[in-house]
């Protein structure tokens, strides 16, 4: 009587084993919004550290800034008690230096702020990078992870796929990003360090995803999702590698130099080195095209120039044959006339050959 009916698989379980087994779960569910609660408490103290170390700064320089400008109504004063051209030029330039000093005060406290204000992304960004590090240890436990150095291009963590035997299947860049906007040449520069590397592939986490993507996409041969669908997506990531590496050691020739070509052929690197290639293939193709178009206005507007001068020469002799019957009839001019865009494109392929 102590056992009941799973209802996903049918199967009599005991009640005690029902109830460790909710135990565990609730247990886990506490710990995970524990750590949660944690990290957002270590993310808002830090905030708040740096945000107060860069108010006693700009309080420092605020009361020094009081006190220069006390000094300066004090040479002020100074300057209309002196009526002399020799005090007057004295004073002058004492408040010229004042007022350099006081640029270049004004100038440091900027300075400050900025670095302040780097200081303050740079710490949210570590943290979102440990805790997506700490997310991809635990739900890939047979994988490897190591953090890009701070300063160095080449993402925020490199990720190297394993089976349950510890064989690798390749590697995967990681890079987060935590702004308010989303930038598109944050694909190009990652896809760099992806080929950089030498990794298989490439995912971008961002707070802001790019219009009509609400889940994960993949853009320009470039994963992309938010950090609420990491783990789903690396999930999908790691299959993909897992099974072409099961692919790949499955493989067998006969001919040892056809093996190496097939493995060149099916590395990651010969399939970057072809993307890079399309890329620029791409780029200069749409170029070409904005050539071709300038330069096909450019001719028709010529051509309907020549026609109207061709027009109004023949008009303006026209005239003056009917005033001077002795003039000497125009010779006709030679037909011009523009060659078409097939024409022109079959010159142009013939020169090429």
């Amino acid at each position: 009587m102590n056992d009941i009916k799973c209802p996903h698989c049918g199967k009599l379980v005991h009640v005690d084993e029902v109830l460790r087994h909710q135990l565990e779960k609730t247990i886990l569910k506490e710990e995970a919004e524990k750590q949660k609660a944690e990290l957002e408490k270590a993310k808002l103290n830090a905030e708040n550290e740096a945000q107060k170390k860069i108010n006693e700064e700009r309080k420092v320089f605020e009361e020094k800034l009081q006190k220069e400008q006390e000094d300066r109504k004090k040479i002020e004063t100074k300057i209309k008690e002196n009526a002399s051209k020799e005090a007057d030029d004295k004073h002058r330039l004492e408040k010229l230096e004042w007022e350099k000093q006081k640029a270049d005060m004004q100038k440091t406290v900027e300075e400050l702020q900025r670095k302040g204000k780097q200081g303050s992304q740079q710490l949210q960004g570590d943290v979102l990078e440990k805790d997506l590090e700490e997310r991809l240890r635990d739900a890939f436990p047979n994988d490897d992870f190591k953090p890009v150095p701070t300063g160095v291009r080449g993402g925020d963590i490199i990720q190297e796929v394993k089976n349950k035997h510890g064989n690798s299947a390749g590697f995967i860049l990681w890079e987060a990003k935590r702004t308010k906007t989303w930038q598109k040449d944050w694909l190009t520069k990652l896809k760099e360090d992806m080929r950089n590397i030498n990794a298989s592939d490439c995912i971008l986490v961002t707070g802001v995803m790019p219009p009509g993507i609400k889940i994960y996409d993949r853009i320009e041969n470039t994963w992309v999702t938010s950090y609420e669908y990491v783990i789903k997506l690396a999930s999908v990531v790691r299959y993909g590698l897992l099974n072409v590496a099961i692919a790949r050691s499955s493989a067998s020739h006969t001919d040892e130099q056809l093996k190496e070509l097939y493995d060149v052929i099916t590395s990651d690197s010969f399939r970057q080195m072809f993307e890079a290639r399309d890329e620029i293939i791409d780029a200069l193709k749409q170029e070409l095209d904005a050539d071709k178009r300038s330069a096909e206005k450019r001719w028709k507007k010529q051509g309907l120039y020549i026609e109207k001068l061709a027009r109004n020469n023949s008009q303006l002799y026209g005239e003056l044959e009917a005033h001077i019957p002795s003039l000497k009839p125009l010779k006709e001019p030679r037909n011009l006339e523009l060659e078409s865009e097939t024409g022109s494109d079959e010159e142009d392929q013939e020169a090429l050959i």
